[in-house]
């Protein structure tokens, strides 16, 4: 994992986000929605894989609440932080590495998540995912 260039030290700060993508990657193992929807801002943008764009908490949980119970059957998924950069003390852009593992193979994916910190708590504000193409696995 990288981080910006001559950034002062911001270890609590890391920490914190690892946590975040830690428990992402926990409930959708775990299909917990809610546990899921408590790492956004209420006016979150959040893009899927398959490129639905949902606006705010209420859409990006009426959308998880449909997909995620029964989504991970026969699945797990692992987010490998690749690199943070960030924009303010309190904004943060998060690189990862996304990995489906089913029986089939795996299937990546590459999230970009704008992080703010809000009452001492890391959300996440506007989050992209996208397929990375074969040959770049």
């Amino acid at each position: 994992m990288s981080t910006d260039i001559d950034a002062p030290p911001r270890e609590a700060e890391i920490e914190a986000i690892k946590q975040v993508i830690a428990t992402a990657e926990h409930a959708q193992n775990n299909e917990l929605p809610d546990e899921f929807l408590s790492l956004f801002r209420a006016d979150a943008i959040w893009t899927t894989g398959g490129g639905k764009r949902l606006f705010g908490r209420d859409a990006i949980s009426a959308f998880t609440h449909q997909v995620l119970p029964g989504a991970m059957r026969g699945l797990t998924v692992t987010f490998d932080l690749e690199h943070m950069l960030f924009i303010r003390p309190d904004v943060v852009a998060v690189k990862l590495r996304q990995t489906y593992h089913t029986p089939d193979g795996t299937d990546v994916g590459s999230p970009l998540w704008i992080m703010a910190k809000e009452d001492g708590k890391w959300l996440l504000t506007a989050s992209q995912n996208i397929s990375v193409p074969d040959g770049e696995r």
